[in-house]
Parts: C-alpha cells; structure tokens; sequence
C-alpha cells in the first residue's frame, strides 16, 4: 500500500514518541456503546504503558459499485450472470483512495506513529500504541474488563473519537467498543439409545426407516441424507472445484477417524481420501490429540458426501488479534489468494449484539468480496433459537450474526415430527431478523409473505424491516460422527450446513463439467429460480426466548419462507434443474 511503513515500531522508538506533545485536532466521536456486555465488569483503568495493537480500517473507495457488481453477476436474468471478478477487479473497490492514505499518514506521522497493513487491498492496517497516547489521540478511556465467567481480562474502551477530517476516510478502529467474540455453534454432542449404530451404506430404495432409522430416533448417515435429498454418490471430476472448511477454536478434524469414518458410510469411497489442511493465527490441526466434535463433523459430512471434491481444513489457532475469533483473519486470507475454492461453509457464529454495527459491515463487505469472486458462503445459523447462540432470557429476539450479513447462505435445522413424511423445524434453529442489515431485495417478497402471516404476533420483540434469516435448511439431528474411533453423534445447525456446501459443491462441479461457472452468491438464484427446488416445512417453531411472564416465545414455521427454516431442504434433482443442467 503506497505511503505506508510496513514495519512495525519497537519499544525502545515508542518511549521517544510518548514524551513528545501530542498534535491535537478538532474531534467527533466515531463509535460508542452505552456499558460493557453483560458478561463483563469493569477491573480497572488499563496501565498507561499497556500497548495496545489497533487495527484501522480505511474507507473503502468504491463498496457500493462492489455490491451492485455483485448482484448484477449473481442475479439468474442478468446477461453477466456467472461473469465473476478477479482478485484485482474486487481490490479496486476496495481499496483507499489516494486522499484517504494520505490523509491517514498524516495523522499518524504527525503523533509517530508507524503502521503495517494488514489484508490485500490496503483497506486495513495496524499500530502498536500505549493506552496514554492512544486515549488521547482518540479521546477514549482505555478501560480493563473481566469476563464473569472465565476470569479472562480485556482493554476496551467504550467510546472514541476521530479528528473531524479524518472522518471521511475511516470506517473504524478496533479492537475499542467490541469485546471479544465467543463464537458458538460447535455441535452438540447427543447421547444415542442405541451404543454403536455404525451402519454400511443401504440400497436408495429402502423403506426410509431403514436408511434413516426410526423417526423418534434417527440415525443420520450419509447414506440417510443421499436418500432424504437425493444426493448423488457419482464422484466428482472437474478442476477448479473445492470446499473450504473454516475451523475455530482448536476444533482438530482428524485423518484417521475420516478414514473410519469412510469405510463404514462410505464403503463405495476410498477410505484414504482426505483434507488438506492450512492454518493461520498460530494455528495447528493436532492429529495426537482429542479430535474436535465440530471439526471432525465439518470434514466427515464434506468429504463423505461431495464426493472427490478436494475439501481443506482452515483452522484459525488462537492468536488472531481482530477480536472476532479469526473470522476476519480468515476472510483476508482467503481473500488474498489467486484462486479460491467455490464453496465456503463455517458452523460457528455470534450474536449480533456484541459486534459494533460498523465492524459488522465491514466483516460482511469482506464476505462480498469473496462472493464477487465466486464463492458460496454457508453460515449455520445458531442453535438458540430466537434467543441466538443460547437459551436465555430475551426482551427482545437476538439475531445472529454473521447469518445476517447478506451476502451469506444461513442454514438452519430440521428433524422429524410425527413421522419421516411430516418433518419440521426444531426449536434451536436460530432465526429471526437483524437489527443492523435492512431486508434485501431478493428476500422483501419472501419476507412479506411471512410477516403478513405473522400479524401483530411478537410485536416489538424483532426488527420487522431487518434481514430475515436462516435462508434454507436441512436435518440436523443425531448426525453419526466418528471421534476418537468411536461413534459419536451431534445436533444442531452446523449438521446441515456442511450438507448443503456438499451439494452446491456437486452442482458446481456438473456446472464445471458443462462449461458453465459455478454458482457463487447463492441468494438471488436462491429466492427466484430455486424457490420451488426447495422441500416447503411448515411445521415447527424456535420459540427458545424466555419471556417476562415465564412462557418461551419465538416464531412459528409456515407456509413459504420463515425464520426457522427458511425456504425450506433441498431437492437435489430440481436444484440442478434450476441450475440449468
């Protein structure tokens, strides 16, 4: 990035800067919220002589033609459908203005400072910084706050300000008024009636029950979501395909329990396919330790069911330093790369609340980017419900996020109602509406149809005019995983969003084979085309709000879209028709 210093300033040149007069301009305050999260409590002031690391995001010159590029390549009637960006092409949008990187080296040369950029296009940077100077360049009140549950300390600030005339040319400052996230939505994992129901793979036309097991204690293979969804098992030869499997928290996927996990739902596959693994943030995928349920859960469905689509495991290890558990880490990572794969699926989330609406957009502006170059990105959508990522107490519905960024799929759950013909949504699939992001476009027609149905139903408990999520939907109970050798099953939203980054990888590679570019940004052709290629579920609720008066509240599923199951589970021979194959 033209003008910037990329390296970053030591201790011993930081104390000459701090006992230096400090240039003072006219100040406007940028961000603010009104008192810490309620799991925080103030310690103390932070230590003048704390240095901070601060990460700066540039205004990005031209977000808004990247979206209406976006949706014009993403959009089934545009005659550009399909006709993706570069890498280049997406960080010329992106990318500062001139005046905006002058400007900005202005400030910090005139407090000397020094900065490194930090993703592809320049729009992010870091400064190392002590609290005192850093309070003062930003009117801030770097504070210490400890977590009431772990005991885990961290130097935040409530508010802070900007010179007037830098304004413009920055969008935030962080880490200062969003704590760390926790992200959730690893899967559950759930206790089995039955000891060690490993099962070879059955005939497609069995009777359901015996693909699937009984309704009231379901048995979900591979085989068993090949049956429901018509899944094809033919292996998957085009170039240029992939999923990529983002991994948090030191969720390990293990190669050895892929591997039993393949010869016994897989007995058709090689029992030695397997995930390449990248990481990222002092991350390492441990192969001599206690694999991660999540992690082994993401691999087994994506690797068992796309089949020979090349899958890698990204892990983010612990040091990642944009205080959203390496979800922006790994965006720029991604980003950076010449070639991507298509598909993108992450079973971790957070509530919306904790994120300043500001770093919010400008994670899912990361989010659109990535869909401009061809990517599908699958979110689970949280398994608390109304409530977002757990059962709580709730004034209000809690949207989760980053499901309510639109330029993501958001994948809630289902499970079996009365019997294998009659499923429903379950009541932890997370869905709802965001307080930050507006309905888009290609949802207002489907939201509409919800909210009129809804009537004054849960008034004031949601944002009537917010991005509705889940989009879609699939089973997500009782999936068999294989853990440490053992059979282990799991529950919740991040079951069925790898199956639905297995399937739009199996489209994309017929699409491949054709000629055609792969899907990308899934959502327009989502709400128009595949509508109808779609299992309509009209049962079910995720009423997992504690209200005042004792009764758990939420939304109920209905006819058309809703927010427990979206537009419903997929069909996968109409979903290739609506694909144009």
């Amino acid at each position: 990035m033209v003008g910037f210093l990329r390296t970053l300033v030591g201790a011993s040149a930081l104390s000459v800067a701090w006992s230096k007069p400090l240039a003072r301009r006219a100040l406007q305050l940028h961000e603010a919220r009104a008192m810490a999260p309620t799991d925080y409590t103030l310690y103390s002031s932070a230590s003048p002589d704390t240095v901070l690391n601060l990460r700066i995001a540039l205004a990005q010159n031209n977000v808004d033609g990247l979206i209406d590029t976006l949706y014009d390549v993403s959009d089934p009637e545009s005659s550009n459908y399909g006709q993706y960006l570069s890498k280049e092409e997406v960080e010329a949008y992106v990318k500062p203005t001139e005046e905006s990187v002058d400007a900005m080296n202005a400030w910090l040369s005139e407090n000397e400072l020094v900065a490194t950029p930090l993703s592809p296009s320049g729009d992010w940077i870091s400064v190392d910084i002590p609290v005192n100077k850093a309070n003062d360049m930003l009117d801030a009140d770097f504070s210490v706050f400890t977590h009431k549950v772990t005991g885990a300390q961290t130097v935040r600030t409530l508010q802070y300000s900007i010179p007037v005339d830098l304004a413009p040319h920055v969008d935030l400052i962080h880490p200062t008024v969003t704590f760390p996230v926790e992200v959730v939505n690893k899967a559950v994992p759930a206790l089995a009636a039955v000891p060690n129901p490993y099962s070879q793979a059955v005939a497609p036309d069995a009777n359901i029950s015996a693909v699937c097991g009984p309704y009231n204690l379901p048995n979900i293979t591979t085989a068993c979501l090949q049956y429901l969804y018509g899944i094809p098992t033919t292996p998957a030869t085009a170039s240029g395909n992939g999923i990529l499997v983002a991994g948090y928290v030191e969720e390990y996927a293990n190669a050895d329990d892929l591997k039993i996990f393949l010869e016994r739902y897989r007995p058709d596959v090689d029992p030695s396919t397997t995930f390449a693994t990248e990481t990222i943030d002092g991350g390492d995928n441990l192969q001599n330790v206690t694999a991660g349920s999540e992690g082994n859960l993401d691999i087994q469905y994506t690797v068992g069911l796309a089949t020979d689509v090349p899958v890698t495991y990204l892990l983010a290890g612990e040091d990642t330093h944009d205080g959203l558990s390496g979800f922006l880490d790994t965006a720029n990572y991604v980003l950076n790369q010449t070639s991507i794969p298509p598909v993108m699926t992450t079973s971790y989330s957070s509530n919306e609340d904790v994120i300043s609406e500001k770093l919010a957009y400008n994670l899912c502006n990361a989010y659109a980017q990535l869909s401009a170059r061809g990517v599908s990105i699958f979110f689970s959508s949280g398994d608390g419900g109304v409530s977002g990522t757990g059962f709580q107490d709730c004034t209000t519905f809690v949207p989760t996020f980053p499901n309510t960024c639109p330029y993501v799929t958001s994948v809630g759950a289902t499970g079996a109602d009365i019997n294998w013909a009659d499923q429903g949504g379950v009541p932890f699939s997370s869905g709802g509406f965001s307080n930050y992001f507006p309905t888009p476009a290609f949802q207002s027609s489907a939201v509409a149809g919800f909210l009129a149905q809804l009537g004054s139903n849960d008034t004031g408990l949601y944002n009537a005019s917010g991005r509705g999520f889940p989009d879609v939907a699939g089973f997500g109970v009782l999936f068999a995983t294989v853990v440490d050798g053992a059979y282990a099953p799991s529950t919740g939203t991040s079951c069925s969003t790898p199956m639905w980054a297995s399937i739009v990888a199996l489209l994309n590679d017929e699409l491949l084979n054709a000629g055609k570019p792969v899907l990308g940004f899934l959502n327009p052709w989502l709400y128009s085309k595949a509508a109808g290629a779609l299992t309509d579920i009209v049962k079910g609720n995720n009423k997992e709000c504690q209200g005042p008066n004792g009764t758990a509240t939420g939304f109920v599923a209905t006819t058309g879209w809703d927010p427990i199951t979206g537009l419903g589970t997929p069909i996968y021979d109409k979903l290739r028709a609506a694909a144009g194959l």
